[in-house]
């Protein structure tokens, strides 16, 4: 698999780290019951279809990029900066 980034191009997948599903930006409150950190941390979707994921630039910009892609058939639908790059 291939991702297209913002800022450096066409570039292999294992320049990449994969960090999980867009919705794992959401961390559970402050005082939030042992119930919901657990989930957080030990269990996630495998949805079969269009997905929003994080990747983080490892080996090129150090970049966190979102990733939008089919989880059955591979296909890249967009690849975005998380953040503008300040400078």
């Amino acid at each position: 698999m291939r991702l297209k980034c913002p800022l450096c191009g066409d570039r292999d997948r294992r320049e990449f780290y994969y960090y999980g599903a867009e919705d794992y930006l959401h961390r559970p409150a402050e005082g939030a019951p042992l119930a919901d950190w657990d989930n957080y941390l030990h269990l996630r979707d495998n949805p079969a279809g269009m997905t929003r994921d994080l990747w983080y630039h490892e080996a090129g910009c150090a970049q966190w990029l979102c990733v939008t892609r089919n989880t059955v058939t591979h296909e890249i639908s967009g690849v975005k900066l998380v953040a503008e790059r300040t400078k």
